[in-house]
């Protein structure tokens, strides 16, 4: 096991500000699957929008998964310090999402729009799926998903899987917690639909890339993981 050395303050700076527009990309977001719930103009041309946000979200979708890889790691050091190779990672994908943020194409119509009661249920899904989003980001420690710690506490650059909770449901619970909360939505647009399917659909299809990115840094640990917790992302089904 190696050591990992704090960084430089320049490095840290770089890091810490990498942060910064990490959470000003989640916080664009937020504001962003809000406005989704209006639908879009009417008369628009859906086609060439559904399109256009479809490239839109696989040029983000293929930067999150290709440049997690560890062959693109190893190209990442070679040109920034290995300190900051998690700070570069989030830079990149947090201008990514703001761009599609930006740059979506509103699409035209409302698939359904529930009220109290009805509308407590989605909410209740909505709400367990920041539980579970929350929860997985606690232990993976959000610092690090941020770039942040690596460059400002020298820790092991390895680390022993830790199987609590919510990682005792399934094996990704960020991922579960995305899909609840952007399909337990009340009120379903056209827009939102989109951005769901297609959103949790690369969830989907990337797990088992990252699983055996997974596999071979922890190797004998993920397997035996992989046995005592049998579900990639929704308990029962995948």
């Amino acid at each position: 096991m190696t050591i990992r050395r704090a960084a430089s303050p320049p490095l840290q700076v770089i890091a810490w500000l990498g942060g910064v527009l990490f959470v000003s990309a989640l916080v664009l977001y937020v504001w962003f699957f809000g406005a989704l719930g209006t639908p879009g103009p009417e008369g628009g041309p859906v086609g060439p929008a559904i399109a256009w946000n479809l490239t839109l979200f696989t040029l983000f979708a293929a930067h999150h998964s290709l440049m997690a890889r560890s062959g693109a790691k190893a190209w990442i050091t070679r040109t920034v310090p290995a300190t900051l190779e998690r700070s570069a990672y989030v830079w990149v994908a947090s201008a990514l999402l703001i761009a599609v943020c930006l740059l979506w194409q509103r699409v035209p119509g409302q698939l359904y729009a529930l009220t109290p009661p009805a509308a407590w249920l989605g909410w209740a899904v909505q709400g367990a799926g920041l539980v579970f989003t929350v929860g997985g980001a606690r232990v993976l420690d959000a610092l690090d998903l941020a770039g942040i710690r690596q460059t400002s506490t020298p820790l092991a650059s390895s680390s022993p899987i830790r199987v609590v909770w919510p990682f005792t449901v399934v094996r990704h619970p960020i991922y579960l917690g995305w899909a609840l909360v952007v399909f337990g939505t009340p009120t379903m647009t056209l827009d939102r639909l989109v951005w769901a399917v297609v959103s949790t659909f690369y969830l989907v299809i990337a797990i088992p890339w990252e699983e055996r990115s997974l596999s071979a840094a922890a190797g004998p640990a993920y397997s035996a993981y992989q046995k005592q917790v049998r579900w990639r992302m929704v308990p029962g089904l995948y």
